[in-house]
């Protein structure tokens, strides 16, 4: 009786656990009989309130792209196939349309209300190289609002209850339009790129067609601001490399299993968005891929992003809200945004926020999360003009290894270029000796609760980079621990709590401090260099 009562209670103990682990992982958005949301795990004892989001619900329908002359083949375009799927369905009030095993070649897909794509096991949607096939659209990009890009190959706007889910890949085949440096490949990949034709900025520097270098000439960050006519901007069309996946003032949108892969510019973009769930994607780019940031959160409001991994040639992570004066004439912040169990590799940020924040950023919560061989761990970078408030970001149980530069980087004079660049140059910029004074278009960065941060191997401890006229404030960094090959630095920062921080710098001192006011440090283990302003 005895073993019979310990079997039972296990068993009972088994069953409780599976069935709290079916809870998170029950497939999402599939389901109108239950009421329970699976992603209320996720939001539970938040630093902040904010209402979790919940997956999308669609229609118990769904058809097949092959039903409507798609071929899997990819011999053909199945462009058509999958718009007159997706108009069939969003006619009958929605559903699923599904890509089954194959490879189909297509142009843009738009997607409509109440649509699933559904990307199965062995399937692969590969987006034509064949540039025609994408108009020019009125869009934002960069942080600045009414630019124009090529049509993105999957894109919606204004539209509510949408997803792309499955085991399969979407490929926005992003070498037929992105540049190339030669620095960042081998022999063998720059030989096969160039092959193909196009052009030189530089002997070095090489892009696929003459309207590609023409764009170049004439941009700021990738973005033409002196062109008006339609003629002007159609001579430089491919340039105006669009991001694979844009949703512009959509609610309630799920991204699940779905690997998203060779974006011609950034590869998924949210943008003024409202309850947006990324679950379990997986993020590709080679690591040459130029502007190839995985998923670039801007102007969006309330998102989880969980147990996804990001790997591309830019940022990982990134969380924005409009450049300048567009961002802040827009002024709709990113704000209540979960990021949970991911992990990123190589790139030049893990987590960032910025430079676009000029409509603000507040409310965020990073929480178990891995950083492996990224350029920076946590990236926070904007500069002046830029305006916007930065505040209530909280960082909590993350980990890192083989980080280029630091796990920990407030840059309040980023210009544009990787930090691996600006360390390996030498030009770091100082705060300049004449303080501007504060108004609207001076960056703030406040309230930032880091917790339990573990770095083993970084070039550098950390590094603040403020400006004198607003300096960072109220940063507190407790029980962390990193290794790296030089202490780090904090300047022109106020309001600093450390506590049980060990910095083991090969070189150093491991820490050091200037510049600030209000410092407050205990159970600091390292050399400690310091004056207060």
């Amino acid at each position: 009786m005895k073993y019979l009562l310990m079997f039972l209670l296990c068993a009972l103990t088994m069953t409780s656990a599976d069935a709290a682990a079916a809870q998170r992982k029950t497939p999402r958005g599939t389901r109108q009989d239950v009421p329970q949301n699976p992603y209320a795990v996720y939001c539970a004892d938040l630093p902040f309130d904010m209402p979790c989001p919940a997956a999308p619900v669609f229609p118990d329908r769904s058809v097949s792209v092959a039903d409507f002359g798609g071929d899997p083949s990819g011999a053909e375009l199945s462009t058509a196939a999958f718009a007159a799927a997706i108009d069939r369905l969003a006619e009958a009030g929605g559903g699923t349309v599904t890509v089954p095993a194959g490879v189909w070649h297509t142009g843009p897909i738009v997607l409509r209300d109440n649509i699933r794509l559904h990307v199965e096991r062995g399937a692969i949607i590969l987006f034509s190289a064949d540039k025609s096939l994408y108009p020019l659209v009125e869009t934002s990009f960069e942080g600045y609002d009414n630019t124009r890009r090529c049509q993105s190959p999957i894109s919606a706007r204004g539209v509510r209850n949408i997803a792309i889910t499955g085991q399969g890949v979407i490929d926005g085949n992003g070498e037929f339009w992105r540049p190339l440096k030669r620095e960042k490949v081998n022999e063998g990949t720059w030989r096969r790129i160039t092959s193909r034709g196009g052009c030189y900025k530089r002997p070095t520097y090489w892009f696929p067609s003459e309207q590609a270098l023409r764009g170049d000439a004439v941009a700021d960050m990738n973005v033409p601001r002196m062109l008006s006519t339609d003629e002007e901007w159609a001579a430089v069309k491919d340039f105006l490399r669009p991001v694979m996946v844009s949703l512009i003032d959509c609610e309630n949108v799920l991204l699940q299993g779905v690997v998203f892969q060779n974006s011609p510019a950034w590869n998924i973009h949210p943008l003024l968005c409202r309850n947006v769930i990324v679950d379990g994607v997986t993020v590709r780019n080679p690591s040459y891929a130029q502007n190839g940031d995985g998923l670039d959160i801007e102007s969006c409001r309330n998102v989880l992003v969980a147990d996804s991994r990001f790997d591309v040639g830019d940022d990982g992570i990134c969380i924005k809200s409009g450049k300048d004066e567009d961002g802040r004439r827009r002024g709709v912040p990113t704000e209540n945004v979960v990021v949970v169990g991911c992990t990123v590799f190589r790139g030049h940020g893990g987590f960032v926020v910025g430079s676009e924040m000029s409509g603000g950023v507040r409310n965020v919560l990073v929480s178990r999360c891995n950083f492996v061989s990224t350029d920076v761990g946590l990236r926070f970078k904007s500069r002046r003009g830029r305006g916007g408030v930065v505040e209530n970001i909280f960082v909590y149980d993350t980990s890192m290894s083989d980080i280029a530069t630091e796990p920990l980087l407030f840059d309040l004079f980023y210009g544009g270029k990787s930090a691996v660049e600006v360390l390996e140059s030498g030009t770091e910029e100082r705060a300049a000796a004449l303080v501007p004074p504060v108004d609207e278009t001076t960056p703030a960065f406040r309230n930032i609760d880091i917790r339990r941060l573990r770095c083993l191997g970084a070039r550098r401890a950390l590094f603040f980079n403020g400006i004198p006229e607003m300096p960072i404030s109220g940063v507190r960094i407790e029980d962390t621990r990193i290794a790296s090959s030089s202490g780090g630095e904090i300047r022109y920062a106020e309001k600093i709590i450390l506590r049980n921080v060990e910095i083991l710098a090969d070189q150093g001192p491991d820490l050091k401090i200037s510049n600030c006011s209000a410092v407050d440090v205990r159970s600091f283990r390292g050399e400690l260099v310091g004056e207060e302003k």
